[in-house]
Formats: C-alpha cells, structure tokens, sequence
C-alpha cells in the first residue's frame, strides 16, 4: 500500500501546501510514509485537475488518497461527484481525510474492518462533499452579488494580475522551459500558464 497526500488550493494567490505539514504528522503518528505529494492549484468545483488524475493514474489497488479536508477533494456537481466517486472506487483507492475521523480507523483495519468502515465512510463522503457544493454555491452568489453592488456604485475595480510573476512565466516560456518545472518554480495554476503561453504565440 502507497500513501498518496492530495494538497489543492483554489487560486494561486493561495497556498496549495498549507497543510502538508499536517498531513506528514498525521502519517508519522500512524507509522506510514507518503510515497509523493500531489499539489495544484486549480477549482475543486472543476474536474479539470490534472494533479488528482496523475495521482489517480500512479494508485495501485489498495492505495490511500490522503487529503487534508473533504472539500479539498471536491466541491464538484451532484454528476462531476459521481464520476470522480466511480473513478476512485474502481482503482480500489481508500480515502483518508483528516477532517472524517471514521476514515482513519481504515488506515490499520483488517479486512472486515476496513470493509464495514469503507461503507460508513462512503456515506458521509457524499454528505461531506454535498455540504462542500453547498458552501461553494453560498459563497460564489455572495460574491456576484457584491461585485454587481460595487459595480452599480463603480467601485469595482476586478483583480490586478501578478504583472512581475507573469513577466517571469512568459520569459521562461519564451527560453523553452517545461511546464512541469515553471509551475514548481512559479507555484502558478495551469490555466494561467496556458493563457500566458498562448499570449506568446499570439504576438
């Protein structure tokens, strides 16, 4: 069994490895060793992640998804949630979420265990994510609703780009160098690194 640590961020104004150093605890105090980290910076509403599939793809039956909170892993669609929940199941992975204290009981369980506790948790993943989705809905309208407001008053101004950060992106774009190693270097998502790379071709 490989543990396998998921750390998502939904902007690149945040930090995607926030709670790395909890995870890394959690795993000591267990007696397991995290394999690899996955980290992006990318929605949890979106399927789009290329960092969760990579990781997807690199599990083997029987591997731990370990994650720090349930809406770190999705706040994804009624049908986006359903792909994604058959995705997992059918590579055999068991999620592990810091913040879904019945999910740690499979990390050391015998196989009857592990099976009884894999149906609970089920069940209050889907209760988790749902309440996620909900959170995010809540919080996207509130937001539309105070720049529509701002907007009216003119005071809404949107938000300012990274001019350095993408001034950086585009010249080691423009050097020819991997994307895989401008977004370590950078910390910034794909799609910015796609709209950017697409600017240069544009010129």
């Amino acid at each position: 069994m490989f543990v396998r640590a998921y750390l998502r961020a939904s902007t690149d104004e945040q930090d995607a490895n926030r709670a790395r150093q909890q995870l890394q605890q959690f795993a000591n105090e267990r007696g397991l060793t995290i394999a690899a980290y996955y980290v992006e910076n990318e929605s949890g509403a979106s399927l789009k992640r290329p960092e969760l599939f990579r990781l997807l793809n690199d599990c083997q039956h029987g591997d731990m998804l370990l994650i720090e909170q349930v809406d770190r892993l999705s706040r994804l669609n009624d049908a986006d949630w359903e792909c994604l929940k058959s995705e997992i199941q059918a590579r055999g992975v068991r999620i592990v979420a810091l913040d879904l204290p019945t999910s740690w009981a499979s990390v050391n369980a015998d196989e009857t265990t592990s099976r009884i506790m894999q149906a609970v948790n089920n069940m209050l993943l889907d209760m988790l994510a749902a309440i996620a989705r909900k959170d995010y809905t809540d919080r996207r309208r509130r937001q539309a609703q105070g720049i529509a407001k701002a907007q009216a008053e003119g005071a809404y101004k949107g938000r300012k780009p990274d001019e350095a950060r993408n001034a950086a992106i585009i010249g080691m774009l423009s050097r020819g160098e991997k994307w895989t190693a401008i977004l370590d270097a950078t910390g910034c998502s794909r799609s910015t690194l796609s709209r950017l790379s697409k600017k240069i071709k544009c010129r």
